[in-house]
């Protein structure tokens, strides 16, 4: 089970118990996600939940996701959005979303959710290039392209719109000056970054591997 940082087991589930209302989709993608090597990767449902929240709150009718793993995140967005929303999903293999797509389609959601297989720097460049226009983006791939990908989608977000970036805490490794990894390191510089980043406001969040929301100043 995804927990945030910080949490115990018990006060991880006791959160998902009563500030969640998963859809029967929702709880069979996780449920499936579960036993495979890298179910580490998927969202707890608690941030799923938030994701939910954030986009109805914010009227979200167009958005982006970098990193699809199995699909949870992307349906928890999806299941937001209004009949005509749409969701454009980047990532560099379709193994992963294939698990997550028979959900998509139980929830009647899978025609909101654009799957983009392939490079995601190439897949945001050519949303670059056709002028494309996003309320919300939702960054959760290779963290040693993090800045690359936020760059774009600072492009792609219209002002007043939010970017949410995950895993900023890293399971706490960017606080710890003995952990030197490529990623590691990488989330730190971008955190400082962020930090200092006068083209948007900033909220870090303590939820599932920290997520930093942005949004873009007009």
């Amino acid at each position: 089970m995804a927990r945030s940082l910080g949490l115990s087991d018990e006060l991880s589930a006791y959160v998902q118990q009563v500030g969640t209302r998963l859809v029967p989709a929702q709880e069979a993608l996780r449920a499936a996600t579960q036993g495979m090597r890298d179910a580490g990767m998927q969202i707890g449902a608690d941030q799923g939940q938030f994701m939910g929240f954030l986009v109805r709150a914010l009227g979200v009718k167009r958005a982006l996701e970098v990193g699809t793993f199995t699909g949870y995140s992307a349906l928890s967005v999806a299941l937001a959005l209004p009949p005509d929303g749409t969701l454009v999903c980047c990532d560099i293999s379709a193994e992963y979303p294939a698990v997550g797509q028979p959900f998509w389609q139980q929830a009647g959601v899978a025609a909101k959710i654009d799957l983009r297989i392939g490079p995601a720097l190439a897949t945001l460049g050519g949303l670059l290039a056709d002028g494309d226009s996003f309320d919300f983006a939702f960054i959760d791939a290779d963290k040693s392209n993090y800045d690359a990908y936020y760059e774009s989608c600072l492009t792609l977000v219209r002002p007043g719109g939010v970017i949410a970036v995950d895993n900023v805490l890293w399971s706490g490794a960017v606080i710890d000056p003995t952990k030197t990894s490529e990623d590691t390191e990488a989330l730190r510089a971008l955190n400082r970054k962020l930090h200092a980043d006068e083209r948007v406001d900033i909220a870090m969040l303590a939820i599932g591997d920290g997520l930093t929301l942005l949004r873009r100043r007009g």
